[in-house]
């Protein structure tokens, strides 16, 4: 699956799935794509990481309490 970054649109490979779907996890591991050779691994935060469509990803892959509200009831 394919990321990019905020601040510099550079398209990221993510390595680990589990580590983004999970909400726990700040970072994920991934590999910047741009360049002619490949990019070592390295840790992204997910805060810092949106589709390449733009659209920020979904609050329950980044927020571990995106349900407690409906614990209240």
């Amino acid at each position: 699956m394919f990321l990019k970054k905020k601040q510099n649109g550079h398209l990221v490979e993510i390595l680990g799935l589990g580590d983004l779907f999970n909400p726990i996890h700040k970072l994920v591991p991934g590999r910047l794509h741009y360049g002619e050779e490949m990019q070592d691994p390295e840790k992204f935060d997910k805060s810092d990481l949106v589709f390449p469509s733009g659209e920020d990803l979904p609050r329950c892959w980044v927020d571990p309490h995106y349900r407690d509200s409906e614990l209240k009831k």
